[in-house]
């Protein structure tokens, strides 16, 4: 749901959103930073040297992972979610604030049972030993551990979103 301002946390647990806003945020730039670095570092050495890292694909694979879903973290506490804004703006303020409710607990919700799952999985790639077939042998609970994380976290910012939703008054938005 865009909004021309984003959200601000919800009071009185403003303080934890916005920690964890800002720490996802200076954790997601250091994930874009690293990704630069090292796909530029590659292109650099293969072109230069004719000389390939080997990791750099697989550990670029993991951070893409990262970066997008706690990329899709900062669009939803930002209010900064796709919505058709033609149909959206059609209904009256009590409509919108529904659907902006419903949005919420569905997609909570959602968060809840992928959150779930995929802890799942990594609980099952730990308990198996498993390792990715790589030039570095990661075990992959290391990197599916990103899924669930990020799950969780664009769960929290939904409730925060949710929380503003339910406290915001008729006329305020």
């Amino acid at each position: 749901m865009h909004s021309e301002q984003p959200l601000q946390g919800a009071a009185p647990a403003a303080p934890f959103f916005n920690l964890l806003g800002k720490s996802v945020g200076v954790v997601t730039s250091l994930i874009l930073s690293a990704l630069v670095l090292l796909v530029s570092l590659e292109v650099f050495l293969r072109a230069v040297f004719g000389y390939s890292l080997g990791f750099v694909e697989e550990v670029t694979g993991y951070l893409v992972v990262a970066l997008t879903l706690f990329g899709a973290a900062m669009a939803v506490r930002a209010n900064s979610l796709f919505q058709v804004q033609v149909v959206f703006e059609a209904f009256p303020p009590s409509v919108k604030r529904l659907l902006g409710t419903l949005f919420a607990l569905i997609a909570i919700a959602i968060c809840v049972v992928l959150a779930w799952k995929t802890f799942d999985l990594v609980g099952s790639s730990f308990s198996r030993g498993k390792f990715a077939p790589t030039v570095l042998r990661t075990p992959l609970w290391i990197p599916q551990t990103l899924l669930p994380l990020g799950f969780v976290v664009i769960g929290v910012f939904l409730v925060e979103h949710l929380l503003i939703l339910l406290r915001v008054k008729e006329g305020d938005r």
